[in-house]
């Protein structure tokens, strides 16, 4: 039997995961601690992860997919598992689809544990984590045995500081965002159970096994598209697009392309030729964490229990960023977004802020040429500036023109693990060009080429829109 045990954090899965793994004897992933595991056993892939991190950089999902293929490769053929929380996203959908498939396995159902919002918020609002297993508490809900101990390994329990009010719903409106066309993917193939998640810990334990075991005796009863929707009290429905633009009041940029496609280059000089910030989501995470802001230091403590940073961090982050002062003809973002519910995040932002997006521009590159650009690819390891052994060498070999860092070349760029990185990307990306072209907003250009011969494309196009 293989599974997907879905809901928002809060809700209990990990709790209840544990129970139903050992109940039927499934392997239970958890990407969280499957992501620590590799850091704290320094595997090749933690390894990898480690090098991200610091250097202050979010790690790439495909290096999360990477450590999730090798431990579900190792899975016996024939025990099931239990994946706790994953999917989260359309593309973590995709690649577990094509996973299972390899793999000559089939999903059995997703169940998704419903919790009303608020209640979720009063219960992030008490809840304790053990500093060393990440095991989680809660006073009413489920106390420890001895006050700030953990049951099962006997580490100081403590209070996340994002667990606020604030933060808790800002979650939910991302969990929602992302989560429910996944939840409408497994209703529109009659693999979706729908379980309250409301009451003891006891009563919701025992809701489960009634699915599970209706599920076996195969007298289960899937929810529907209309169903869910019912739950969510909305209409079924596609992702919403935005609308078609008017004549922009500024120049709000997005930058589009793969690694390596050169982006980085050419917003710099853009933002030169127009007068305008840029914006690279990598750069500003790094001042973030640098400075030691407010949101730096919440993202400070994700990284340093060697965990992911979540996607509400980075949105706030980027947020604050857009409503500075020096934005105001406009901005250049470059690095976000990367899918079509950090669009649909973005389109929040620029609607709070009463400001809308100009353009999106495609800097589109052959895999091939990537794949020969990265492999020769130099990075400063003070300042992050990229250079090229062949396109853009440094006036002295092996120094930064910039700060006189030195210059390395990264452990993930290789050709293996550079078409890694190309397949997520094609994965996540296909669907946001498609968001965006759709809306009116997007212009491709030939990244292939002369640097200046690129910028002039890029500039003709703005001037278009300027027009």
């Amino acid at each position: 039997m293989n599974l997907v045990l879905l809901g928002p954090s809060g809700v209990g899965k990990g709790t209840h995961a544990e129970s139903l793994s050992e109940r039927y004897h499934l392997r239970h992933l958890a990407t969280g601690d499957l992501f620590r595991q590799n850091v704290r056993e320094r595997t090749a892939l933690g390894l990898l992860a480690t090098g991200y991190m610091a250097r202050g950089e979010l790690v790439p999902d495909e290096v999360v997919d990477a450590m999730t293929e090798e431990w579900a490769d190792a899975v016996p053929a024939l025990q099931g598992t239990l994946f706790d929380g994953f999917p989260r996203t359309a593309d973590q959908l995709h690649f577990l689809d094509e996973l299972l498939s390899r793999l000559n396995r089939r999903l059995d159902a997703a169940i998704y544990l419903r919790v009303a919002d608020e209640e979720i918020v009063e219960r992030l609002l008490g809840r304790e984590i053990c500093r060393d297993c990440q095991a989680s508490y809660h006073p009413r809900a489920r106390p420890p045995r001895l006050p700030g101990r953990c049951d099962r390994c006997g580490g100081e329990l403590y209070r996340r500081p994002d667990d606020t009010a604030e933060a808790a719903r800002a979650r939910l409106r991302i969990f929602h965002r992302v989560t429910e066309p996944i939840l409408a993917h497994y209703a529109s193939l009659g693999k979706l159970l729908i379980v309250s998640g409301t009451g003891s810990i006891a009563a919701v334990a025992d809701r489960l096994v009634e699915a599970i075991e209706a599920l076996a005796t195969r007298s289960a009863r899937f929810a529907t598209v209309e169903e869910l929707a019912a739950v969510f009290r909305t209409p079924p429905r596609a992702p919403p697009q935005p609308t078609m633009p008017t004549p922009p009041a500024r120049l709000d940029i997005v930058l589009l392309g793969g690694p390596g496609s050169g982006k980085g280059t050419q917003a710099e000089r853009l933002s030169g030729q127009l007068r305008i910030p840029h914006i690279a989501t990598g750069d500003l995470f790094r001042e973030n964490l640098r400075q030691a802001t407010a949101l730096g230091k919440v993202a400070k403590t994700y990284m340093d229990r060697g965990e992911l940073v979540p996607d509400e961090v980075t949105d706030t982050m980027i947020e604050q960023r857009l409503a500075l002062a020096d934005t105001q003809g406009g901005f250049i973002l470059d690095g976000f977004p990367r899918t079509v519910p950090q669009a649909q995040a973005l389109a929040e932002m620029m609607t709070h802020l009463q400001r809308r997006l100009a353009c999106v521009l495609y800097i589109k590159v052959s895999d091939a040429a990537i794949v020969d650009r990265l492999a020769g690819r130099l990075t400063c390891r003070k300042c992050q500036a990229p250079y090229h052994a062949r396109f853009k060498p440094p006036q002295r070999p092996g120094c930064c023109d910039h700060c006189g860092g030195e210059l390395y070349q990264r452990s993930d760029d290789n050709p293996a693990t550079i078409r890694a990185r190309l397949t997520t990307f094609h994965r996540q990306t296909e669907p946001l060009i498609a968001y965006y072209s759709a809306a009116g907003l997007l212009h491709e250009i030939d990244g292939e080429g002369e640097v200046a011969r690129i910028s002039e494309q890029s500039m003709a196009a703005i001037g278009r829109l300027a027009r």
